[in-house]
């Protein structure tokens, strides 16, 4: 495959996830009221899919080193754009919730398999610029996302939010069943044994560099995820806003994430990964710590929340890139037990505080600010300190 090939499929993989949990928030409030459902139920269509996302990944990624990642590419599609289907279709916000599950399984397909080819493809430095690039695609894909969301809701209706996801399923499914070449060069047949698993977990869950990277984008994905669980409740009920106007929001903030990986990209050719990061948490603090104190301050308006968002997304466009490649880039021959590893660690955050967020939700923003400061900081100190040190052996 010619290097554009490969980020283009790149993009598409990674940015299944943004369009899967971003492009029906517009439509969740008006979603919960048309099951008569309580706000902490419909909430699930998000935190079940992310939990059931981040488990799927210790499976899918031994699977992908046994039968190669185009066998996993093209199972996970199929089953990811059926399980579409069925959400779309839903009688009841329980089935809505199962089907949406079903999708987390399938998509966790198409993450740890982008995952491992840039591990398969690339050397770690080159493989993190590879990185960048397939998740400034991403950004595109939660840039497009909102937008189309919010007007699908608004002028259509909000089942017309979830059959878009079909289209997308479908669309990735004919690229990777059309363009993909395998890239494990080496399969490992005996990689499910138990006493082989076991052992290479062992390896991986042993390495300090894994844990800080993966902690890193685990911890910068929190604070996103706090956003995400709470913000469509907070801009259209608290706020106002209309569903299209809340997709601008999204929208916005997904121009950032975009800047904030093609910055990471630059500062990565010339001023190298610990300077990279250093920005990186000064942003992730910067926003999260500006939105807490605004909020203390009683300054209650959309801007208070959008402006500090807007550094915290750019701080995130910052540490993907390092935190995904560099928890994958120690094990050329495990790349993906290790990206399910990272992935599981990413997605149990992200579930366990959209959980949160949704338990504590009071009608304010509160919540939320309370989460991305706290996340906000614990980026910052990943950043500054412990990967840093991870890659000098400490």
């Amino acid at each position: 495959m010619s290097p554009p090939l490969v980020i283009l499929i790149l993009s598409l993989l990674l940015g299944l996830q943004p369009l899967t949990t971003d492009l029906y928030l517009p439509a969740l409030p008006a979603l919960t009221v048309a099951y008569g459902a309580e706000p902490a139920r419909a909430q699930l269509t998000l935190t079940a899919l992310v939990l059931a996302f981040g488990v799927s990944q210790l499976l899918w990624g031994p699977v992908s080193d046994v039968l190669g990642r185009r066998t996993v590419l093209l199972a996970g599609m199929a089953g990811y754009t059926v399980a579409a289907a069925g959400a779309a279709l839903a009688a009841s916000i329980d089935m809505l919730v199962l089907w949406r599950t079903l999708q987390g399984v399938c998509m966790g397909a198409a993450t740890v398999c982008a995952r491992a080819v840039v591990r398969d493809l690339y050397a770690p430095e080159a493989g993190a610029r590879a990185m960048s690039k397939g998740l400034s695609g991403l950004g595109v894909a939660a840039f497009v996302a909102p937008l189309l969301g919010g007007g699908l809701a608004q002028y259509v209706g909000w089942r017309a939010t979830l059959m878009a996801l079909v289209a997308a399923g479908a669309v990735v499914l004919y690229v990777i069943a059309r363009h993909f070449e395998e890239t494990l060069h080496e399969r490992r047949p005996d990689a499910l044994r138990p006493a082989v698993l076991a052992r290479t977990m062992a390896q991986i869950l042993g390495n300090g560099r894994f844990w800080a990277c993966s902690l890193l984008s685990a911890a910068s994905t929190g604070g996103l995820f706090c956003f995400l669980a709470a913000s469509s409740f907070v801009f259209i009920r608290h706020f106002g806003f209309s569903m299209t106007a809340y997709g601008l929001v999204l929208l916005s903030l997904s121009v950032c994430y975009i800047g904030g990986t093609m910055l990471c990209r630059r500062m990565l050719m010339t001023a190298g990964m610990v300077r990279a990061l250093r920005l990186g948490g000064a942003l992730s603090l910067g926003g999260g710590g500006l939105m807490a104190g605004l909020a203390l301050a009683a300054i209650d308006t959309p801007w208070a929340v959008i402006v500090p968002a807007w550094l915290y997304m750019l701080g995130h466009g910052v540490h993907q890139p390092c935190g995904q490649s560099g928890a994958v880039a120690p094990f050329p021959k495990a790349a993906g037990a290790a990206s399910a590893l990272a992935g599981f660690v990413m997605m149990a955050v992200a579930f366990a505080t959209g959980r949160w967020v949704g338990a504590q939700m009071d009608g304010t923003a509160m919540p939320m600010v309370a989460g991305m400061a706290f996340w906000g900081l614990a980026a910052a100190l990943l950043a500054w300190v412990f990967v840093p040190r991870s890659d000098t052996g400490h």
